[in-house]
């Protein structure tokens, strides 16, 4: 099968990695034609230099799929790919893009005949070696057309991916799967910190974590990763107190809103972000001087 790849950051490229294994036929494109041709050298794929040229390497019907940054540069590009492809084409969004701009994509791109599939990807850097979760959304021709794609990048043929539905409910589906993730991972932050702050126990983080990934109900991957990592450092005094959100935390807290549906853990995990990132600062200011003009308490001053 053949598959046109637009974008060759750190997971487009594992992805492209990962289907030649399999002998899928890869032309690709990037901004930056230097990681293309290198990218060419390391794993055989047709490099080009352009979208037009990447559209005339591929056979009718042509798949495109698209591992972008979510948002406008995605936009860029369907809409010049709207321009480029023809009818009975297939174009996939592999972005963390919000479901209900899949959805006018999907009419954008159904007005010229063209298939949309919006497809959720989660694996990160160990995608490469263990596979891919994929949660797709699209018509069910388009989706059976590139299984091959789908079964190569999961885990296993049968296992990891998953047609959710129509178009908007793989990225729907991935948004709630990141939320889920926030509030995982802000639970084992917290307890972490609980046990770190009890000095008079002397606890070991790293032996807790790892006694944890064996036998115990909140064994996970994320538990995984933290129990290598405190094996190298418990104290982690190097380490900024800064936790970014790529937007898809933002999305599920304000679907809980539409919808009326109570997720507090998800959206207060997403409040511990902002409050990482100094967004609490002045609040806390201002509590002290509260503090202070009704109690008389004495404020803490900047060294």
């Amino acid at each position: 099968m053949d598959l046109g790849l637009i974008g060759l950051g750190r997971m487009g490229a594992n992805m492209a990695r990962r289907l030649r294994r399999s002998n899928i036929k890869l032309a690709a494109y990037n901004r930056n034609p230097e990681v293309t041709r290198s990218l060419s050298d390391e794993i055989g794929l047709t490099a080009t230099t352009s979208l037009e040229e990447l559209v005339e390497q591929l056979p009718s019907p042509r798949v495109m799929w698209l591992m972008l940054p979510a948002g406008e540069i995605t936009q860029q590009h369907i809409d010049k790919l709207s321009r480029l492809l023809n009818k009975g084409d297939i174009l996939v969004d592999g972005a963390n893009s919000f479901y209900k701009d899949s959805m006018q994509r999907a009419s954008q791109m159904n007005e010229l005949g063209i298939y949309f599939i919006d497809a959720g990807v989660s694996g990160g850097v160990w995608g490469l070696e263990n596979g891919y979760a994929l949660m797709v959304g699209g018509e069910p021709y388009a989706v059976r057309h590139i299984e091959p794609i789908l079964k190569t990048l999961a885990p296993a043929a049968d296992k990891g991916w998953l047609h959710c539905g129509p178009v908007g409910s793989g990225h729907f589906t991935k948004m709630i799967h990141n939320g889920i993730e926030y509030g995982m991972m802000q639970a084992y932050a917290e307890g972490f910190a609980l046990m770190k702050a009890r000095t008079d126990f002397a606890l070991d983080l790293a032996a807790i974590a790892e006694s944890w990934r064996h036998g115990s109900v909140v064994r996970s991957w994320l538990l995984d990763l933290s129990a290598e990592f405190l094996e190298k450092d418990q104290t982690l005094d190097e380490v900024e107190a800064y936790v970014a959100d790529s937007g898809e935390g933002r999305w599920t807290a304000l679907e809980a809103v539409e919808q009326g549906i109570p997720a507090p853990v998800m959206s207060l995990a997403l409040m511990m972000r902002f409050a990482s990132q100094g967004n609490n600062d002045y609040s806390a200011k201002l509590l002290a001087m509260m503090r202070k003009g009704f109690g008389g308490h004495a404020l803490k001053s900047k060294e």
